[in-house]
């Protein structure tokens, strides 16, 4: 069993869960942060990510990334960084497997249209709404509904991208219920998963676009720090057709941003005596993450995929259609609320800005492909495939 650092999250001294629990015996030795991670991989809004758009709307072909395999490959990388850095390798998966788990069909494309239809109704935002779904929307319990996870969990997926000054009203409410520090910096386990996001996603969309004929090695190859290593990786493999160094060279790439982060976060740990968790929230500063040096490589990186692949005229016409549907559905709804399922229909509230908020709950849960048939069967068409 690999040794926690003193600055990492103890299960043993968890704040807890909101409702509290009497343990059963018969599921199993496991602590808390493990049975968080259980509850996010055995919940139904996990298993929804396999049919719900990454970068590619309703790809044409099964090769593609989806949110699904998008998160084991995050909780992958997650898993590598917390085991080297002697943090909690449970917290830190659980973290990685479920921070993707509130957005809605067709990616940010209907992150979008939620967004422009809740704009009187407090705003949409997936980050929240991933807590929104963990808290009130999952009832696989028969005293309360959520998933019961501890603070450590939520306060994890709540500062995801740092401390939060100006919460959406789906995340106040969830701070209301256990206050989760909005103001200060998350554990490491919660800042090491977020940096995994962003080394998984950089690399794997590099991959996925080639392979759907958007991006070119030209392209690429006009990043020096990527032209350096490819170089590097020609010059070794030498005896090799060039077509397959590619997959070598997103290998090489997560492994230079991987180093980078330890070698990166060990230094600020020194720097800034951190000993105890509470250190962490208090820093004042993240300590997981990139070196300024492959920070500026990497903000360059995600300049080039938004103007060459997130931008490409192709993806915005697909992300257009998602949007278009999304929009229609949420209209739909408001004015024809028998069109849901029986289960929201009687849940539905009378007054605004629930009634919508609802109707968003709804909506952000689909999956792509259920989303293009409920669409098809109100509208009487069918647009792409799925």
């Amino acid at each position: 069993m690999i040794q926690l650092k003193s600055y990492a999250s103890d299960p043993a001294h968890s704040r807890g869960r909101l409702h509290d629990e009497k343990r059963d015996v018969t599921r199993g030795p496991r602590d808390d942060f493990q049975r968080d991670r259980d509850r996010i991989i055995h919940s139904i809004s996990f298993r929804r990510l396999r049919h719900k758009t990454q970068v590619f709307v309703a790809p044409d072909g099964d090769h593609y990334r989806v949110r699904l395999t998008h998160s084991l490959e995050v909780a992958q990388i997650g898993r590598t960084l917390a085991r080297a850095l002697g943090l909690n390798e449970d917290l830190t998966e659980a973290l990685c497997l479920a921070h993707d788990i509130g957005h809605p069909p067709f990616g940010h494309a209907g992150e979008d249209a939620l967004e422009e239809a809740l704009t009187d109704f407090g705003g949409f935002d997936h980050n929240a709404q991933t807590i929104r779904t963990l808290t009130k929307l999952e009832t696989p319990y028969p005293r309360w509904n959520g998933l019961n996870l501890t603070w450590e969990m939520l306060e994890g997926l709540a500062k995801h991208n740092g401390p939060v000054d100006n919460p959406t009203w789906a995340l106040a409410e969830d701070n209301d219920a256990m206050d989760l520090e909005l103001q200060s910096w998350p554990s490491l386990e919660a800042q090491i998963a977020a940096i995994a996001d962003d080394i998984a996603y950089d690399n794997h969309d590099i991959d996925d676009g080639m392979r759907a004929g958007l991006l070119t090695l030209d392209q690429l190859l006009e990043l020096p720090f990527i032209a350096e290593r490819w170089q590097v990786l020609c010059d070794r493999f030498s005896d090799v057709p060039q077509a397959r160094l590619l997959p070598e060279l997103i290998r090489d790439q997560i492994g230079l941003m991987v180093n980078d982060v330890l070698e990166t976060t060990r230094a600020r740990i020194d720097s800034l005596g951190v000993q105890s968790p509470q250190d962490v929230r208090q820093a004042g500063q993240i300590i997981g993450g990139f070196s300024e040096l492959m920070a500026e490589k990497e903000r360059k990186l995600k300049r080039f995929m938004y103007e060459n692949l997130y931008h490409h005229p192709k993806q915005m016409a697909a992300a257009e259609e998602g949007k278009m549907m999304v929009g229609d559905l949420v209209k739909a709804y408001r004015e024809q609320p028998e069109l849901m399922p029986e289960s929201w229909v009687s849940d539905m509230p009378s007054s605004e800005p629930q009634r919508t908020r609802h109707i968003a709950d709804f909506l952000a849960g689909m999956t792509d492909r259920y989303a293009r048939n409920r669409h098809a069967e109100i509208f009487g068409e069918r647009t792409g495939t799925g």
